[in-house]
């Protein structure tokens, strides 16, 4: 999203406004209000006595409030400017907006203050792929106060604005005819309530729980960042990217329907401000040795949910993990799957992962043993229903041929996988990442079966499936004139011989020939696929690729986190820190929030990475991304009941000391040179 868009939020709801405060329409692009993927706000614009506003300044004051300075009129006016005005806004279940307008001359002014607001109640899927909206759309007049509703059978949604201070609401908005006396201030507070189908707030509704006051809210923020481990470092733009961070996933929470005080993060602004079962689990990977909590949560809601039929509409399966949850009017009449949805390949084997990396951090065989029987539904379904082509490799291929997700990876666009040559392979798809997520999802079961389930005998038969999957994929996956891995098998058993990143997460899984590693980790941070600021999705000579493409040429920073924490893994100490610092300096473009992705141009012909116009941010795991390098580069890696510590941190990096981690051995503190 634009650096010229202002977002503050608080778990799925979220307000995406221009630097002066007001949301323009858009049927393309989500600036607003939403709430559980419903928009509330479409148009919020102010303006005093018929003029737009300039912004002087914007104050990020937390991440669920924001501080905008204005004055009326062009930027030429400015220095004339004899009143100018103070929009502060929160955000939580609703949005609450205290306007003051302050006069700078030694007369009294007189002044009409009109906000204009409209709302098109558009579900978070209409705006990417606009539709025609099939309720009714309402505007009531009642009691001082402006009530925006849409209808739709059973499903409504409503906005209410009111103000402390009274005034002439009409269809299209408030006007305020105020006089302020000289050296005099105005303020009124506007709130707008996001309504839900029973007219009570949507929060309350959907949760059972009001929403938290801007007080708590501020005294939950504090908590979080204190229970954190505590980071000193030379570098400014890794400590800065570090606390953006931990603020970010205190934003990014949220608690899932009928799951009480259990918050996991959202996968990302704007549009994936929802459960999504792949980002969930990889955040929680990523930002173990910091917020422990958010695994534990991740888990028991992803076990709480699993699938436990066949159902092609949602492309769910017995055993199968979810892929993402909506709340939107698109979902609500099954216009698209997504109530409820299962369609990826790789949340499945990664929560067997996450379940066993939680228990090696934390100690907490009680989960471990309370999620048997889900763990092993897991790692069945990897066999049958993962299976497709019984040669015993993953593979994907929708169930929903109308509206289910055509690629089943976490390179979900259309043509994000593909040849050599740029053609696209047929289905169903084994791409190479999820061969190596099955197979660590085998061994870190048996460590499981043996340790914690007592089941020695399941241990030794996922021991002797994980090998002799290793010794097929090394084997059918190798490229072997172009020494690298292929980007996944067709239908055939013909490699996709594209060169790309997903490689650098067969590193990190260990399914690797030790042999081979080299030359992965050669190609990895060659120049066809390392920009200078991270590895790319598709390496540059591809049919496919494109500096600016989704996944076929653009660099995602939670990919490179893997890919260094895999390069770390097999030894290839430098080469991970490599990764690292470009990922810390491509931060300090980004005001200390990487994005969800941004354009694979090589760093010494742009000289700062390119936006990537759509990407999210912030998000869940671009956000736990600086979290991951830092446990790359300190080298922390639990044994038992101690935290090892073995340093490698760049140069460019410097020192670092980060102390109070928590874990099975209490909370410990590492330090590099």
């Amino acid at each position: 999203m634009s650096q010229d868009t202002v977002r503050i939020l608080n778990g799925n709801t979220f307000v995406v406004s221009d630097r002066q405060g007001d949301i323009t329409p858009s049927p393309e692009f989500p600036t607003g209000l939403f709430s559980f993927d419903t928009r509330f706000l479409s148009k919020w614009e102010l303006s005093v006595n018929g003029e737009r506003l300039q912004a002087l300044s914007v104050d990020d004051l937390q991440h669920f409030e924001t501080r905008f300075f204005l004055v009326p009129g062009k930027p030429t006016h400015y220095v004339d400017a004899k009143v100018s005005v103070i929009r502060q806004r929160s955000v939580g279940g609703s949005l609450d907006e205290q306007l003051t307008v302050l006069n700078h001359s030694r007369e009294p002014v007189d002044l009409m203050i009109r906000l204009d607001i409209e709302s098109d109640f558009a579900d978070l899927f209409e705006i990417k792929d606009t539709r025609h909206k099939k309720g009714n759309v309402y505007v009531r007049l009642e009691h001082g106060r402006l009530r925006l509703g849409y209808e739709r059978e059973t499903f409504r949604r409503e906005t209410l604005v009111s103000s402390t201070v009274p005034g002439t609401f009409d269809e299209n908005g408030v006007t305020f005819d105020v006089r302020i006396q000289p050296h005099g201030k105005w303020v009124t507070r506007l709130h707008v309530a996001t309504l839900g189908t029973r007219g009570s707030e949507i929060r309350r509704s959907m949760h059972g729980q009001p929403t938290p006051a801007r007080r708590q809210m501020r005294r939950e923020l504090e908590r979080w960042l204190a229970r954190a481990p505590d980071l000193t470092c030379q570098n400014e733009s890794l400590q800065r990217s570090y606390r953006r961070s931990l603020v970010d996933l205190a934003a990014l929470q949220l608690t899932p329907l009928l799951h009480g005080t259990i918050n996991i993060p959202a996968a990302g602004l704007p549009w994936f401000m929802t459960i999504f079962g792949r980002d969930s689990i990889l955040t929680s990977l990523q930002t173990l040795p910091f917020t422990p909590d958010l695994a534990a949560n991740t888990l028991t809601l992803m076990a709480s949910m699993q699938g436990n039929k066949l159902y092609d509409f949602r492309d769910e399966e017995p055993g199968k993990i979810m892929h993402e949850w909506r709340y939107g009017e698109s979902a609500a009449f099954e216009e698209q799957p997504h109530t409820s949805y299962f369609g990826t390949a790789d949340a499945t084997p990664l929560f067997v992962i996450l379940l066993d990396e939680y228990e090696r951090w934390s100690g907490d065989s009680h989960l471990v043993g309370l999620l048997e029987p889900e763990a092993r539904a897991a790692l069945d379904w990897i066999d049958e229903y993962g299976d497709l082509l019984g040669d015993g490799y993953i593979r994907y291929q929708t169930r929903n041929e109308r509206s289910g997700l055509v690629n089943q990876c976490w390179k979900d666009s259309w043509d994000s996988i593909s040849f050599h040559d740029g053609r696209l392979p047929d289905f169903p798809r084994a791409t190479c990442e999820l061969q190596g997520y099955a197979y660590d999802a085998k061994v870190r079961g048996a460590r499981l079966a043996r340790d914690f389930w007592g089941d020695p005998e399941y241990a030794d038969r996922l021991e002797r499936e994980a090998a002799d999957l290793r010794a097929r994929f090394n084997r059918d996956f190798w490229v072997e004139d172009r020494e690298f891995y292929a980007l996944g098998l067709d239908p055939d058993g013909r490699p996709v011989d594209s060169l790309s990143s997903n490689m650098g997460h067969l590193l990190w899984s260990g399914i690797v020939d030790p042999s081979r590693a080299e030359a992965v980790a050669r190609h990895l941070l060659g120049p066809r696929l390392f920009s200078g600021w991270g590895v790319r999705t598709l390496a540059v000579d591809e049919g496919r690729y494109n500096p600016i493409g989704y996944h076929v040429g653009t660099v995602w920073p939670f990919d490179n986190s893997l890919i260094a924490w895999g390069l770390w893994r097999y030894g290839f100490r430098a080469e991970a820190g490599r990764i690292a610092a470009g990922m810390i300096d491509a931060a300090e473009f980004f005001h200390g929030r990487l994005p969800e992705a941004f354009a694979g141009y090589d760093r010494e012909l742009t000289r700062y990475p390119v936006e990537y116009p759509t990407a999210c941010s912030p998000q869940a795991w671009s956000t736990g991304t600086p979290l991951l390098l830092l446990r790359v580069i300190l080298g922390l890696e639990p044994d038992g009941d101690r935290l090892l510590v073995e340093p490698a941190v760049p140069t460019s990096i410097g020192r670092i000391e980060l102390r109070n981690i928590p874990g099975r051995w209490g909370h410990a503190s590492a330090t590099s040179g």
